[in-house]
């Protein structure tokens, strides 16, 4: 078995392919990002991979692909900041998220070397639920990143209808893992708190999310790629939700602060959902549990942080790229 991972250069991906390596699966990458500096690589140095980007480059990507002969294509790739995706950046969400990718669904149909798609999605389609949500409630996203998402989802669903394209979409709640960018809460935070700054608490804090270390993902992945039945979606996420003011508190214990030395109030953000919470039982079925605790995963993340110091001189915030 081969395994092809579109969006191979993001953390998530690079994840994915150490355990790949860990089980001896051939694996290669192809993303639109140059290789990253040795403290976001975090990937065995034998990793194949192609610098290509998916909206441009589609033709050299296919190349690659039939060179390659992959069994399995996993996709990661994807514009994935929610609270980016208002106003002017909007449009690159569809053109990567839905174009590109469906675009690439309709080359792979007259492909007949691969056996099976697993896009990864997000959490985000099913909206502030009242109760964790499953796989087949109704999608209510509202963010053009999370409409985007929803929409390539329903594309896949539509696919594997009329035409048994062999896809599973995975839905993974909110994923932390060493080498993730610095605009994300768990690094931010820390990365802020060591160089004296104060991350900015959106809303107090209130809104609930629920996280999961990219490790338990990819263990995820690596089960329905090899048990789950074609045309299945399952969402991926630890058991429970928590407030992102008490993550941020996790945090705060986790470097010997408090909540007040690392964070302060400030207005909630445009768009944010109230609640992302996952039901798992069919994720459960497969076989899969989650290993990695948060404590146990927020010491990860700082030990990670220690190792690397030169990250202390990195930006934090956002900045969008097409």
């Amino acid at each position: 078995m081969k395994v092809a991972l579109l969006g191979g250069g993001g953390c998530f991906a690079l994840n994915f392919a150490r355990l790949l390596n860990e089980q001896d699966i051939p694996h290669f990458g192809i993303g639109r990002s140059a290789r990253k500096p040795f403290a976001f690589w975090q990937v065995d140095h034998h990793y194949k991979y192609h610098q290509l980007h998916l909206v441009d480059q589609l033709p050299a990507i296919l190349g690659v692909l039939d060179t390659e002969r992959p069994d399995v294509i996993v996709n990661f790739a994807a514009q994935g900041e929610g609270a980016a995706s208002f106003g002017v950046n909007a449009p690159d969400y569809f053109q990567t998220n839905v174009v590109a990718l469906s675009k690439l669904v309709l080359e792979l149909q007259s492909r007949t070397y691969w056996h099976r798609f697993i896009q990864i999605g997000s959490s985000e389609v099913y909206g502030s639920p009242a109760t964790p949500a499953q796989e087949s409630d109704l999608l209510d996203p509202t963010s053009p990143y999370s409409i985007s998402k929803a929409a390539f989802d329903q594309y896949l669903q539509s696919m594997y209808r009329t035409a048994k394209f062999p896809m599973n979409i995975i839905r993974p709640s909110n994923c932390y893992t060493e080498g993730q960018q610095l605009y994300r809460v768990i690094p931010k935070t820390m990365v802020m708190a060591l160089n004296g700054q104060k991350l900015q608490l959106h809303g107090g804090g209130r809104a609930q999310k629920s996280y999961l270390h990219a490790t338990d993902l990819s263990k995820a992945i690596l089960r329905v790629m090899e048990v789950a039945p074609f045309g299945t979606i399952y969402n991926v996420g630890p058991d429970e939700a928590m407030s992102i003011r008490d993550l941020v508190e996790g945090i705060a214990i986790t470097m010997g602060k408090t909540l007040e030395d690392v964070a302060e109030v400030a207005p909630d953000r445009v768009g944010q959902d109230a609640k992302y919470h996952l039901n798992v039982k069919a994720m459960k079925a497969l076989g899969w549990h989650q290993e990695i605790d948060l404590t146990c995963g927020l010491t990860g993340m700082f030990k990670w942080i220690v190792a690397h110091p030169e990250v202390l001189a990195m930006s934090t915030s956002y900045e969008h790229r097409k």
